[in-house]
């Protein structure tokens, strides 16, 4: 087997908003990078990021602060939000929205050519920035084109398996092309982890088929790092459930925002019963649990799922305001939203957990491993603002690659070990050796169903526990798989490593959901239906020490005094 031996500064690993933002700023600095990503970037999850960005810019309403921003954030995490991570994204934020203008990206802008800026729930002030409903994509694209200017190598279609460690420090990180199985060793004095979350593991997911399995939770851990509130995951209100192979692909909440009504299989319109004020413009939170308790009373359809109905609309309206939902509805199942229903149900959206890191600068418990991104914990706490992780891509993006390139700076040698990179080199040589009679794929479902079952919108401690046990039966399943590579790639080795990083980041978040007795926001638990002051910690997890509580720093009384509950009335809350 050919293998590649390359040797860089720092790798960074993931080529999403994230990784891009850190490789950019690291070039600029002189420093020598190496972005490395299993999908093309042109198709990083960032891409699918649709409703805008966050930054207290002031344009349209020359009241807001980046304090008031904090405080908007800290409020809707219900407390479990690092202080420190929320201010200095918060105020790093008008930075960041100045970095994408220095690159050339194409905000939407008001007549006097200020950025436009509109409302998403739970914010204060208007202070969303966006590029049509496209905002991801083209600040992806608006990446790309930086990193292209810079010459910054990226290696596309590169899976990564293991981060080489010797002695509590990172010394690189080895793979494989997923194309011709051609190996990669990469040395490197110091590696930013930008991989994404885990929220594949789930049935119902935004996320696309071979991406967010937990990739970044299960290389951190192997490499000694640990986990942050793992069990606080965003479930977004509005996934299609069909095609079987696209379930979970998003409707934006701009359906919802431009007068979209959800009604049950009676026809109901339910959210009379759990929010009749805001009704379908109420958080993500609520209507992810308002429909998901329609359809578990047996209100929903028979799919299981509950009725989006925009039809009502001005078909003008839909054209102009909602392109990207009519063509994706008509691309997957030839539906016209101007006439029928759109069947949907809450999808696992995003992982507000992720590894454990220090405020400041992102590192790891690994010395020289950083981890940004939705790969990253600090700034969500039980439930995350739209609009404020693409904000954090570009902050902790920049601040990261100059705390990465200091590091390496002050290292006076970079030992490495002959043992890591053997390890490394034989987890893929025994893998591609099994031959046994369990499926790689099958196994990936049966803990996609296992999650989707005992830890989905709402938990309980019995579920949360036959959840591991099933969990236990499947990790032992694992060792009998069968990896069968072919003349189309390498892709079943890549689902071996995915189904690995699925049954590490699904015991994670199973421990720390059943250690967590209280309902905080995105986590509801039934059993526990009240909010318990005690809890107002983050749970940190690792195979060695299980779950552990971590107290969170006091909020600065210049942002504590802003903190108020913010109207969502009329708002997107993307």
């Amino acid at each position: 087997m050919i293998e590649r031996r390359l040797s860089t500064t720092v790798l960074v690993i993931g080529t999403g908003g994230a990784g891009l933002r850190a490789a950019i700023e690291l070039a600029e600095s002189g420093v020598d990078v190496l972005a490395v990503g299993k999908r093309p970037k042109e198709d990083a999850h960032t891409a699918l990021a649709a409703g805008g960005i966050n930054a207290a810019l002031a344009t349209m309403d020359p009241e807001d602060s980046w304090q008031q921003h904090a405080a908007d954030t800290l409020k809707e995490s219900y407390l479990l939000a690092d202080p420190r991570t929320t201010q200095i994204v918060t105020q790093g934020a008008a930075r960041g929205i100045d970095d994408l203008e220095r690159y050339g990206m194409a905000f939407a802008r008001e007549g006097d050519g200020r950025i436009s800026q509109r409302f998403f729930g739970a914010h204060k002030f208007r202070r969303t920035a966006f590029a049509g409903d496209y905002t991801g994509l083209e600040i992806q694209r608006t990446l790309i084109r930086r990193a292209d200017q810079l010459d910054i190598p990226v290696l596309d279609g590169v899976y990564i398996t293991r981060l080489l460690v010797h002695d509590g420090a990172v010394f690189g990180a080895y793979g494989f092309d997923l194309t011709h199985g051609t190996r990669y060793l990469i040395h490197a004095d110091a590696v930013i982890l930008a991989a994404g979350g885990h929220t594949r593991i789930w049935r119902r997911t935004s996320s696309r088929r071979d991406e967010n399995t937990g990739d970044s939770f299960r290389l951190a851990v192997e490499a000694g790092a640990r986990l942050r509130d793992p069990e606080l995951v965003q479930f977004h209100p509005s996934g299609i459930i069909e095609p079987e192979n696209a379930a979970g692909t998003l409707v934006s909440e701009a359906a919802r925002g431009e007068g979209g009504v959800l009604r049950n299989a009676l026809g109901e319109r339910f959210m009379t019963r759990y929010d009749p004020e805001r009704m379908e413009l109420s958080t993500r939170d609520r209507v992810a649990l308002a429909s998901y308790t329609e359809i578990k009373e047996g209100r929903g359809t028979p799919n299981g799922a509950v009725w989006l109905d925009v039809s009502h609309l001005p078909r003008q309206t839909i054209m102009t305001r909602l392109p990207r939902v009519y063509q994706t509805l008509l691309d997957l199942q030839m539906l016209d939203i101007t006439r029928e229903p759109i069947e949907i149900a809450p999808t696992a959206h995003y992982s507000m957990g992720g590894v454990w890191v220090r405020p400041e600068d992102h590192s790891t418990d690994v010395r020289g491993l950083y981890a940004i991104g939705e790969a990253s914990s600090g700034l969500h706490g039980a439930n995350r603002l739209g609009g404020n992780s693409l904000i954090e891509l570009l902050v902790f993006g920049r601040i990261t690659g100059q705390a990465a390139a200091a590091y390496s700076e002050a290292l006076t040698a970079q030992p490495r070990s002959a043992s890591a990179v053997a390890q490394a080199r034989a987890e893929i040589d025994d893998l591609l050796a099994a031959d046994g009679p369990e499926n790689v794929r099958a196994l990936q479902r049966a803990i996609r169903n296992t999650m989707t079952e005992h830890a989905g919108v709402v938990r309980d401690g019995e579920g949360l526990r036959a959840g591991l046990a099933e969990l236990t039966a499947i990790e032992k399943r694992m060792e009998d798989v069968g990896v069968h590579p072919d003349i189309a790639g390498y892709q079943d080795l890549a689902h071996a490593f995915d189904l690995k990083s699925a049954a590490l980041a699904a015991r994670a978040t199973l421990e720390a959901a059943l250690e967590r007795r209280e309902t905080r926001g995105c986590h509801n638990r039934s059993d526990y239906p009240d909010l318990d002051p005690a809890l107002q910690v983050n749970l940190v997890w690792s195979p060695t020490t299980g779950v552990t509580h971590e107290s969170i720093p006091p909020i600065p009384d210049e942002i504590s005094a802003l903190m108020e509950d913010v109207s969502t009335e009329g708002k997107l809350v993307e």
